[in-house]
Order: structure tokens, then sequence, then C-alpha cells
């Protein structure tokens, strides 16, 4: 594992690392041979390509979900999660820019925007 450009780092497995500015976190993808679903990459670490489309959705609790978990409540009858709500972060990247799709449930929705840099706390050190 290790930084492969100021945008992806290699992660065990095949897999690859970038950070999502919508999400405001890291999201991966696998790539080459292995188990498991599968990217096209273009092989260029500095304006990568990866294909199909990255879905990554995920659930997301409310303040009140959150301080039910937190103080152990069982769950309401009839619920079979948390207060909370589903996220989406659907995503083309081609050629170094991320267009973010019109499901995403944060606010860059809609937008085509450059790859980020890597945050620094992901970036290796320098000699």
């Amino acid at each position: 594992m290790g930084q492969l450009s100021r945008f992806l780092r290699s992660l065990e497995g095949g897999g690859m690392m970038y950070w999502c500015q919508g999400c405001k976190s890291t999201h991966a993808v696998n790539v080459g041979q292995g188990p498991g679903p599968r990217w096209g990459y273009n092989g260029n670490p500095d304006a990568p390509t990866f294909t199909p489309s990255v879905l990554v959705t995920w659930y997301e609790p409310t303040a009140e979900g959150e301080a039910m978990m937190d103080r152990g409540d069982p769950l309401p009858p009839g619920m079979k999660r948390y207060p909370g709500k589903d996220m989406v972060c659907h995503t083309f990247i081609r050629d170094g820019r991320v267009q973010f799709l019109s499901d995403c449930t944060h606010e860059l929705a809609g937008q085509t925007l450059d790859l980020p840099e890597l945050p620094a706390h992901l970036q290796d050190s320098a000699p």
C-alpha cells in the first residue's frame, strides 16, 4: 500500500483509494484481477478514469438516531433501524475529473470538479 500520486493510494488486493470532496471521506475501487467487483482503470494515477460509474451508498443516523444508539435504546416497534436517512454518492471519474450525478444526496450533485488531492493525513511522509 502506498501513494500512487497526489490523488490516489493503492490498497491491498488491487484496490485504489481517492478522496471524495462531496462525502468528505475516501472511496475505494478494485481494479485489475481478483475476486469481487472490478473497475476498469486507464493506468494514469495523475488523471485517473474508472469505469463504470462508482456508486457508494450508506445509512446515516440523525442526531436522534445517534442518541438512541449511544443510550442503547431498543428500536421502536415496527422500525428496522434507528432514525436516519439513506445517502448516495454516485460519480463518473474520467481523466481526473469527478462528475457527481444528480442522485447524489450531498451538495455537489450535478457538478463536475477536478479530483482533489489526498488530504495530508493520507499522503506518504516526505523523506
